[in-house]
């Protein structure tokens, strides 16, 4: 028969230091959790070696005397758990740490040395713990005005197997400097400073002001970011979002620069990724992604932070609701943009510029050509007339380019300027009061038809045109299949398809906003998206998609001449359509070069 029997307390920590402590920066991210519990204004940190051979933290908080330090190694004693008339109070928890374990379970591992001064005390002390075995508080100099610093070396020393599954000191040393970062958005009011192996990696004072959290987040995420970030501060049914959130324009190949502070605590949260891409399906290719940083602030009440080892994870009693005010505000963020796009674009334009310049090594005369009026084959300017006009540009309350040009002042208030020409009858050039701006006309007419269609389908639904003679499409049996079997989702959308024998459709109607397409490519295309996602999901749950493909194939194309009302008119429509500063896969529509930046490109400046 087995016997039971209880474990030593070495073998217990160690267990519970393996929940705890799973790498060097998982020991960073206890001890400076402890010292923003212990109100610290600044924070150093210190490694080597990926932090195998040594850690310190040093904070200059609130400190520790005698016998609370003596406390401060046993397992489960804590002085942030807060106690109500039934005992312990695990749901109202409003500090970084609670459980008590990451002293003792860093000490039963690890040699752990402690020196601490109680602010405003003259006596400092300290106490070590080697292998789950401790010194004893013993007297030690005084430092500064109070604080505590925490030095730790030859992590895992006690348990040498666990240093089989560390990676390289590289790969550790980004972890803690990972950590660090994250604590260091999630507090703006406390400075950090981070030191790898003599070298500094992060050097950040307390911030302190309306702009201090964006200041943060561009100290540690770019200035780039803080340019090009929209301000988040919405509130629903008592849960509260601040933050900040990239213009679609500016995106980064993964979602790891995408973060969570629930409470003021960093957190890792597959609801944050959904909701995110939620909010920016319309406006970014499925392999792009935003740059956000986001604070929820609800009652201690409403969220779980028990719920992983680590305290990495939460649980919100009501996720939906937070999800839906993630998805909200970032949606109500976007819409405030306007058509604005991010100041990288036109920094890159430049950038690429100067170099291939510098490289091309071209004499300065060769710069002449640009004042030279376009040939016809190659650009079409303002007072030229198209032998082609596009019904939905021109509209009444649109000024001509004359009457533009009359009326300094009020292109003056226009954002994206007056046209002054077509290049290679894809770009159009406009002139604006301090600068140009270069339009991509493709891709800009695709958002505004893009948002057209979605607007129509909220409210009245698609306007359709018969087509006077059906167009018959023909495509394999499964492809026919897959978009006969959507034919009422794409009706609502203003395409009425039928079968035409075996291995056809027939489309009799077309969404009238379109104007003339190809409608061949368009329902080869539609057949291609819908093979792409889950034949359970709704075309509504895949709108972007569908509704991107119509929106391309009825969209000016590259190639085609406009006239000087037509693109007046496309600029007006941009300036007053949200989201136009985006094509509908996150790429720009326009570039905007300020007239300083196109003086230092020709060395005027």
């Amino acid at each position: 028969m087995s016997v039971i029997r209880r474990l030593s307390p070495e073998t217990v920590n160690r267990i519970a230091a393996g929940e705890v402590v799973e790498r060097p920066a998982s020991v960073i991210k206890e001890l400076v959790e402890n010292a923003l519990d212990a109100r610290a204004r600044h924070i150093e940190i210190f490694a080597e070696q990926g932090g195998l051979a040594r850690l310190t933290v040093t904070d200059d908080g609130i400190g520790m005397d005698a016998e609370t330090l003596a406390l401060s190694i046993e397992r489960h004693a804590t002085s942030k758990l807060p106690v109500s008339d039934g005992g312990d109070d695990l749901l109202n928890i409003s500090t970084m740490g609670f459980r008590g374990e990451a002293l003792p379970s860093i000490g039963s591992i690890a040699r752990l040395a402690i020196v601490t001064q109680a602010r405003g005390q003259s006596d400092a002390y300290a106490l070590s713990v080697e292998g789950g075995k401790c010194s004893g508080v013993k007297p030690a100099p005084a430092f500064g005005l109070g604080g505590t610093r925490i030095d730790v070396r030859d992590l895992f020393y006690a348990t040498p197997a666990r240093l089989k599954f560390m990676k390289t000191e590289r790969a550790e040393s980004n972890a803690i400097a990972d950590t660090v970062r994250r604590l260091a958005l999630s507090r703006s009011d406390v400075g950090f400073s981070l030191t790898l192996d003599g070298r500094s990696r992060l050097s950040l004072r307390a911030e302190t002001g309306e702009d201090a959290r964006r200041k943060r987040l561009s100290a540690i995420l770019g200035s780039d970011f803080g340019e090009n970030a929209l301000e988040i501060d919405q509130e629903r049914d008592g849960v509260r979002m601040t933050g900040l959130a990239s213009l679609p324009t500016f995106n980064r190949g993964s979602a790891q620069h995408q973060y969570l502070f629930v409470n003021g605590r960093p957190v890792r949260d597959k609801l944050l990724g959904g909701a995110v891409r939620g909010a920016y399906q319309d406006f970014l290719a499925r392999d792009r992604h935003p740059v956000v940083a986001l604070y929820v602030d609800l009652p201690s009440d409403q969220v779980d932070v028990n719920v992983h080892p680590a305290k990495a994870e939460v649980r919100f009693r009501d996720p939906g609701l937070v999800r839906g005010l993630i998805v909200g505000s970032l949606r109500h963020a976007l819409a405030g943009a306007g058509h604005r796009a991010s100041t990288t674009v036109a920094g890159f334009a430049l950038g690429r510029a100067r170099a291939e310049g510098a490289m091309a090594g071209q004499p300065h005369h060769a710069m002449a050509a640009w004042g030279r009026p376009a040939a016809p084959e190659s650009g079409t300017l303002v007072g030229e007339r198209s032998a082609r006009v596009e019904p939905d540009f021109i509209r009444p309350d649109v000024p001509t380019a004359e009457e533009l040009a009359d009326q300094p002042s009020a292109a003056a208030d226009l954002p994206l300027g007056v046209a002054r020409a077509q290049v290679h009858e894809t770009y159009v050039i406009a002139q604006t009061q301090d600068g140009m701006v270069i339009v991509d006309q493709h891709a800009a007419h695709e958002r505004l038809v893009y948002e057209r269609m979605k607007k129509m389908m909220a409210e009245t639904g698609v306007t359709r045109q018969s087509l006077l003679v059906p167009e018959i499409v023909d495509l394999d049996a499964a492809e026919c299949e897959r978009v006969l079997s959507r034919a009422e989702e794409l009706a609502e959308m203003g395409l009425v398809v039928e079968g035409f024998g075996a291995n056809s459709i027939a489309v009799r109607e077309v969404p009238a906003l379109l104007g003339k397409l190809n409608v061949q490519g368009l329902i080869r295309d539609l057949a291609d998206d819908l093979a792409e996602f889950d034949a359970a999901l709704s075309l509504k749950e895949k709108l972007e998609e569908v509704v991107g493909t119509m929106a391309c194939h009825g969209s000016v194309r590259s190639g085609r001449r406009l006239t000087g009302e037509e693109m007046n008119a496309l600029l007006r429509e941009m300036e007053a359509t949200p989201h136009s500063g985006q094509c509908n896969h996150g790429r720009p529509t326009y570039v905007e070069l300020k007239l300083a930046d196109i003086e230092r490109l020709f060395g005027r400046r």
